[in-house]
Formats: structure tokens, sequence, C-alpha cells
């Protein structure tokens, strides 16, 4: 009878076990899968020793390296995200390794009672969008570091809550993605409306866009801005789908587009179709609805940014602002060689349009927006001294909320809740407590941010310029960030 008792007790144990990681609301692995899931922590808990005999080091997996994801996750817990015993990167033989020149003489933090002091606005962009133009609803956000364009319907409903109560936390933006405005985007958080070529949310029943459609958007909801979607880095040249598994009836009412059926982006828009006529639609819908309008895209031929440049130059028509996507971004699934070959990196893209626009001496009545791997304070750096005036976090936000790389996003079956319209997965996700995680990962990647320019002398992330950057290569050599990317010669720090 013994073993008899000793099963039952097991099975109680393990019932109680199963209830409660179901019922838990901290960790959606755990509810997704109850008791295998914490083989999961175990097996990262004792990562560092198994991958330093037998798989891989903190910096080789990617697109995020194991440090990269460590950050991210110990900043949205607010807990200790220092490193110790000195870097485990290879400086001397890494070619184009980025590094800070810092100030001899840097500044300190401001501290409470200072005039510089305001926890709220350290970290604002120093730009007004849509000031430039004269827009009638023109406003300076808040934070520097805002959400980039990711879909729901492509995320799930829990995760893009999370996202917009985090938003609203952090004071930062939140960009809607192409997938049209939805309740869980109205949670709090501002929001930045996109636009793309299925026109989601204001398109007719032939799928055209549709003024009065538009308009009724615009009226219902916080948005303060519109951003038009040319093209994004996961898969520049190519339309979005959405798989008609993912397609629910509350998806279908809010895009508009009939169930059972896959959802198709087209490539290209219907109503423009070079710079000349984006920009008519881009002042016509800053006229119907007085917010600034701006383009976002991968770059790819530079004809386009010349032409958009050339016309902003000649007329009194003109984007507030442009989002510069590069080839290394990828919240949206895609064919592997759009992913790996086509649009060029952020680093080249974002310096080749500056140079565009700064050249028709146009640079300062854009506000520029940085996207693609920009969620960590060495990227964000480079991209404000390329020239951004605010950047925009995608995956690493979905990291901060619980994303563990499962690289599933395309499948439907996101463990994490997160890339998923699965109902069980789902329910692991807590928008109440992620929210909080993704609004501790950007107060710290601001304040490092600051702090990182105050290192380098600046009060400001948008005071630094690529002569505070040094480019070393494998050789033991050295170029100035501002020769290697083709920028005007700075005066000697």
């Amino acid at each position: 009878m013994a073993w008899v008792w000793t099963t039952i007790i097991i099975v109680v144990i393990l019932l109680a076990w199963v209830t409660y990681d179901v019922l838990q609301k901290r960790h959606a692995i755990l509810h997704n899968f109850p008791i295998i899931g914490h083989f999961r922590y175990w097996l990262e808990a004792i990562g560092p020793e198994l991958r330093q005999y037998i798989v891989t080091n903190n910096d080789e997996e990617r697109p995020f390296s194991r440090d990269q994801r460590r950050w991210v996750y110990s900043s949205s817990k607010k807990v200790n995200n220092y490193f110790g015993f000195g870097t485990d990167n290879e400086l001397e033989s890494s070619p184009n390794y980025l590094i800070i020149r810092h100030s001899a003489f840097p500044l300190s933090d401001p501290q409470p009672g200072d005039e510089a002091f305001d926890p709220q606005h350290t970290a604002a962009c120093l730009k007004f969008l849509g000031g430039a133009r004269g827009r009638a609803k023109a406003f300076q956000p808040e934070s520097i570091v805002n959400i980039s364009a990711m879909s729901f319907g492509s995320l799930s409903a829990p995760a893009i809550e999370a996202l917009n109560r985090g938003a609203a936390l952090a004071g930062c933006l939140h960009n809607t993605g192409e997938g049209g405005v939805s309740p869980y985007h109205a949670k709090g958080g501002e929001l930045i409306w996109q636009i793309g070529t299925a026109y989601f949310g204001c398109r007719n029943a032939d799928g055209r866009f549709d003024i009065s459609r538009f308009r009724d958007v615009v009226q219902t909801h916080p948005i303060r801005a519109i951003e038009i979607k040319l093209s994004q880095g996961a898969k520049p040249g190519r339309g979005g789908l959405l798989p008609a598994a993912k397609i629910t009836p509350e998806i279908s009412k809010i895009r508009g587009v009939p169930m059972g059926r896959d959802c198709v982006s087209p490539a290209s828009h219907r109503e423009f179709h070079d710079a000349d006529s984006l920009l008519d639609f881009v002042e016509r819908l800053a006229d119907e609805s007085g917010l600034p309008v701006g383009i976002k895209s991968a770059v790819g031929q530079m004809q386009f940014w010349t032409d958009l440049a050339g016309q902003m130059r000649d007329t009194d028509r003109g984007v507030d602002f442009i989002t510069i996507d590069g080839g290394e971004g990828g919240t949206g699934a895609a064919p592997l060689v759009f992913s790996d070959h086509v649009a060029m990196p952020f680093k080249l893209g974002m310096s080749s349009v500056y140079r565009v626009f700064q050249e028709a001496d146009l640079n300062e009545n854009v506000v520029f927006i940085g996207s693609g791997k920009l969620g960590f304070p060495h990227n964000a750096l480079l991209a404000f001294g390329l020239g951004c005036d605010m950047i925009n976090v995608g995956r690493e936000a979905m990291l901060a909320i619980g994303c563990i790389q499962a690289q599933r996003c395309h499948t439907g079956h996101c463990p994490a809740g997160i890339a998923t319209q699965n109902r069980w997965l789902m329910g692991g996700l807590d928008p109440t407590d992620k929210a909080n995680r993704f609004a501790n990962y950007v107060v710290t990647l601001r304040k490092e941010l600051l702090q990182l320019g105050r290192a380098c002398g600046v009060s400001h992330p948008c005071e630094v310029q690529l002569k505070h950057f040094e480019i070393l290569n494998d050789a033991f050599g050295t170029q100035s960030a501002q020769k290697l990317f083709g920028y005007p010669i700075a005066s000697a720090d």
C-alpha cells in the first residue's frame, strides 16, 4: 500500500504544481507549459556554464546575443544589469567595432534641486514634430525612445495592450503598425498611426484609401502623428502577409478584411507612385487632420530620396518626419533572402539619406527617427550621432515583455504569447505586469543614453556628433566615424 500512497502524493503535488503554473501571471512560459516550462529557467540559470564548455559564448547568438538579451531582461525587471570582470568582447580583432570617445571633463548627472533636473523631460526630443511646417497639432515628443511599428494581428492583444500601457507609463509614443487601430491601442498610450499599402482601418470595400474613414479614426483615438509606410527592414520591396489562421473576427473587423483568407498588403501604394504624388498625399492627410505626417522606409535605390528632397526644397510641401528602418530590422516574418540581402543596414541607410537632406539644407526641418536593432545604448547613441532625433524599438520591446527569441513568430505558436493569436498561449501574458517591464526598459535605456551623452561632455544624446565615435578594425587600426560615413568634418574636440 505504501506505493499507492506515494503515487497519490506525487499526483497531488504535480496537480498543485500545474494549477499554480497556470494561474500565476508573471511568466507566460510557465502558464503555457506547466512544469516543463521550469526547465527553461533552470537551463537558463546554468546557461553560462553550459555555453562556456559545450555551446556558444555570450556574444555569438543572433539576432540578439545572450548578453544583449540579459541586459534587456534585467533592465525590464529592475534588477542589476551590470556585468562583471570586464568586457568579454575581442576589441583588438573585431572589424567595425564601435568605440565611444568620452570627454576628459564629463558632465555630472543633475541632482534633485538642480535647475536642469527634470525627470519627465530630460530625455525629450529636441525638435517639435510638425513644427517646421506649422502643423496645427505639432508637438514635442516627451521621449527619444518610442515603440516601433508592430501590428495587432501580428502581435497578440495582450502584447499590444502591454506595450500601450507601458508607453503611457514611460511617456513614449506607440506606433500602431499597419494593421489599424485596435481597442488594445487605447490603454493610455499615445499613438503614431501607421498607414500601409492596404490602408487598414481607412479603406473602402475595394481596398482603396477612404478619407472619411481616416477622419473617423483620427477623431476617435489618441493619435499624435501619421506615418505612411513605404517599406520595412524585414522585407523591403515586399508587401505584408497575415496568414488566414491568425485572422480572428476582431482582426477582420479592425482591418476591414474577410475571414478565412490570407490578409495581403500590396508591395506598393495605389494612392501615389513617386515623390511628387507622395507629397500630395502627405499634405492631403495633414490638411484633413492637422497632424504631423511622415514616412517610414528601408533604404535601397537613392533616386527616390534625392527626388523627395528636391520636391521639398522647391515646393511648399514636405514630410514632417522620416523613419529609416535598417535591413537588419525584423519584427515581421519574411523570406530569408529579403531578410538577409535586401535594403541597406541602418547605419549606411541613415547616413545616406541624412546627407541628401543635409546637402539640400533640409535636415533641421525634418525629424529623423531610426529603427533596426537600436534598442541598446551604444547603437542608439550612434544613431543620434548620425542625425536621428528619436529611435524606435521593436524586437527589444518584445524581449522586455517576455520574448525568448524562439524565432517562431511566423508560425503562430509563439511560446511567450506575443506573436500569436492562440488563446492558450496568449493567456500566459499578463498585460499589467508586462507593461511595467516595458516601461522599466525604456526608462533604463533613456537613462543610460543620457549618461553616455554626459560622458561625452554633452547634456543630451541628440547633441552627440560623429566626432564622438571611432571605428576599430581587425588590424590594430582605427577610423573616425565622420570620415567613414562621409559627414562633414566637425571641429576638433
